[in-house]
């Protein structure tokens, strides 16, 4: 992308590319890498006539298409109802499921649905190294959710993986796994969010894995990355897509309870934007909100000026370098330069941390916890729905 459309998209834009909408914090996985420490639901999520009202919004605004995610959103009983009316009123539907719920019949309901996309979620190319991360008996259901989505002629799905130091060496086993199910792989990076902020340290990849993984995907620019790993363009020639933290400019989260976030991966107070239950709603945060004017007004390079590579990488991700305790115009604690780890050793305090969010036991947890759902539902209604 040129230099020129990077910086006319840091100005923001009247709507976002991309708009991930939690829909709920209640999940029965705990995976150690969870951005938003889900596990338990809250009791002030939004209703269902209030997020009918939000996809109005969307519909008003133009929102090509919604990314939907939790917690585990398949756990709201209105989860069919909710995606249904979006996608009539086209907004298009991309949501993540752990798979757990995707029974046959929940299957061949979404092969029938149009302007909809799934991604199931694994951590490995294995069940040994991806329950490590989600929990005993994880990958064995979303594969399970896999096949059905087969079965039922769905079409391509995606199959979706962080990337950790202990699952970067089956990237070629990942590949092979979509190409088998006729899916789509899709690599996200792994941000210090959430529970991430307690595993990170000891999962996020190393200096030769991260050049590794850039060659990985240099040779093929069908693996999507959702702009996950732009700050490894620094290494040569960009990966493909925006190049830039979108944060406020073109993307944004609305978490279940309402609240609107600059970023998926920065769910602080001091990201927080306002709230879809606002006067004037979800419009109003995202064209009027004083942290998004702020976030698109043009930027210092701040300590990478000198660095003849920020063009390229931007400085790096912006969650990454809240969560490390590191300034936000400081170097992505990843930078591939190995600016980061030098200003982590200097960093003079603790970093913020994201609070104990919504984990069943109240604080995280370094081993998943799996919990088998009773048979027979195929979409989440039911009064057992986990909570």
């Amino acid at each position: 992308m040129s230099t020129a459309l990077t910086n006319r998209l840091s100005r923001g834009l009247a709507a976002p590319i991309c708009l991930t909408w939690e829909l709920t914090y209640g999940c029965n996985l705990a995976c150690v890498h969870c951005l938003s420490s889900s596990g338990r639901r809250d009791p002030r999520e939004l209703s269902t006539d209030e997020a009918r009202r939000v996809i109005d919004e969307m519909h008003d605004l133009q929102v090509f298409y919604v990314n939907i995610g939790g917690g585990e959103p398949m756990i709201r009983p209105d989860f069919f109802e909710l995606i249904s009316y979006a996608t009539q009123r086209d907004v298009g539907v991309k949501f993540s499921t752990n798979g757990t719920m995707l029974t046959p019949a929940a299957a061949s309901r979404l092969a029938g649905m149009d302007y909809l996309d799934v991604q199931v979620s694994v951590d490995g190319a294995d069940a040994v190294t991806s329950d490590e991360v989600r929990g005993a008996g994880s990958y064995d259901a979303a594969r399970r959710a896999m096949d059905n989505l087969a079965e039922a002629e769905f079409g391509p799905f995606k199959i979706s993986v962080v990337i950790t130091r202990h699952n970067i060496g089956q990237l070629d086993d990942l590949e092979a796994l979509a190409a088998a199910y006729g899916a789509q792989l899709r690599l996200t990076r792994l941000r210090p969010s959430g529970r991430g902020a307690d595993s990170w340290a000891q999962l996020h990849p190393t200096q030769d894995q991260q050049r590794t993984l850039y060659s990985w995907l240099r040779e093929r620019p069908g693996v999507l990355t959702g702009d996950s790993f732009f700050h490894l363009s620094a290494l040569g020639e960009p990966l493909p897509g925006l190049n830039l933290c979108g944060a406020g400019r073109v993307v944004c989260l609305i978490d279940p309870v309402g609240d609107v976030y600059a970023c998926p991966f920065v769910l602080h107070e001091e990201f927080r934007a306002g709230s879809v239950r606002d006067s004037g709603g979800f419009a109003a945060v995202w064209r009027d909100s004083a942290l998004f004017t702020e976030l698109r007004s043009p930027a210092s390079a701040g300590a990478c000026s000198s660095c003849g590579s920020y063009d390229a990488c931007r400085g790096g991700c912006m969650a990454s370098k809240f969560f490390t305790g590191l300034p936000l115009d400081g170097p992505d604690p990843e930078c591939v330069y190995g600016h980061g780890e030098t200003a982590l050793r200097a960093a003079p305090g603790a970093a913020p941390h994201p609070g104990p969010g919504h984990s069943k036991s109240g604080k995280a947890r370094r081993q998943p916890v799996f919990v088998t759902l009773g048979r027979g539902r195929d979409h989440g209604h039911g009064a057992d729905t986990p909570s």
